[in-house]
């Protein structure tokens, strides 16, 4: 009797295991830590958007539902469709397609699940987000071609990203806010920087296939002044959605932090020095995105105290 409980228990332990493994192979797939350079901007516009429109614990949930569902689709999508090519490249040759930790089968059918999770979840927040969840769809998974025919892939990316915000906003409110329109914006040149920041590593292996990227058509040192430059828009699109949600200015506190990483991102990122690309990349970034997001829930607190 003591051998079958065992049996059962290292049955369970190995199925357990499995399991574990399994989803962080999908995780890693889909880079799924990431989710924090886009995340905190969706919730900074749910809580902007909690001024005039209270929304119910349902709807969080399923807009962090339908986040998660559009962004596994997409990044899966996009290891599905670039799996040939990160087979080429020394950089990503271990991402799990063409190191063999899943199929290409495996991954469709994930991107599939993801779709399907994604849909569903626009349905629950109202017939308006169902609708827009087809568009929206599309503009996620034809981000993974852009690569192929213009250098202006990073922009495209960084508008992609940008539907985050927006969609939380349309999913509580039922419209767009020309207020909100500055955090979409904000996003979308904050993405598209550190994007063309990270293309760098790959400006000769993009030559040499072809594809298209702005640090592969200018080079590294133009490249990063364009970041710089969008980085720079970023920061006043921060400002100007201060002004037009008469913020309260202890957000102004938050909001010269995230102007001061900016800057210390790139400065410590040289077009001949790539080494600390991986700390401004995922480090700083994500320190932005939660400081943006912590500076929009002290600033409704503090607003809410005094009113």
């Amino acid at each position: 009797m003591f051998s079958d409980i065992e049996k059962r228990l290292s049955k369970l332990s190995n199925t357990a295991a499995n399991l574990t493994k399994t989803i962080h192979t999908y995780g890693k797939m889909i880079k799924f830590s990431h989710t924090i350079f886009a995340l905190p901007f969706a919730l900074s516009a749910v809580v902007m958007a909690w001024r005039d429109h209270k929304p119910v614990m349902s709807d969080l949930v399923w807009i962090l539902v339908a986040m998660v569902g559009a962004r596994s689709a997409a990044m899966g999508f996009n290891r599905i469709t670039d799996a040939d090519i990160d087979a080429k490249n020394p950089r990503t040759l271990i991402r799990e397609i063409p190191s063999g930790l899943l199929t290409r089968k495996e991954a469709a059918i994930f991107v599939a699940g993801s779709c399907t999770m994604f849909v569903f979840a626009a349905a629950m927040l109202g017939k308006l987000c169902f609708i827009l969840s087809f568009p929206v769809l599309f503009v996620l998974l034809f981000y993974s071609i852009t690569k192929r025919f213009t250098k202006y892939c990073h922009i495209y990316l960084g508008f992609a990203i940008s539907l985050a915000p927006a969609g939380a906003w349309i999913a509580l409110t039922g419209s767009f806010s020309f207020s909100a329109l500055f955090l979409t914006l904000a996003l979308m040149t904050y993405i598209a920087g550190f994007d063309i920041l990270y293309a760098c590593q790959d400006i000769d292996f993009d030559r040499e296939q072809g594809l298209f990227s702005i640090p592969a058509k200018l080079g590294a040192t133009k490249a990063m002044t364009v970041s710089s430059l969008l980085h720079l828009l970023s920061f006043i699109f921060l400002t100007i959605m201060y002004f037009t949600f008469g913020m309260h200015p202890v957000f102004l506190i938050f909001l010269l932090t995230i102007g001061l990483l900016l800057i210390v991102e790139h400065r410590i990122v040289k077009p001949d020095n790539l080494e600390k690309i991986d700390i401004a990349f995922f480090n700083i970034n994500s320190l932005i995105s939660m400081i943006l997001f912590s500076g929009v829930v002290v600033e409704a607190i503090v607003r809410a105290l005094i009113s």
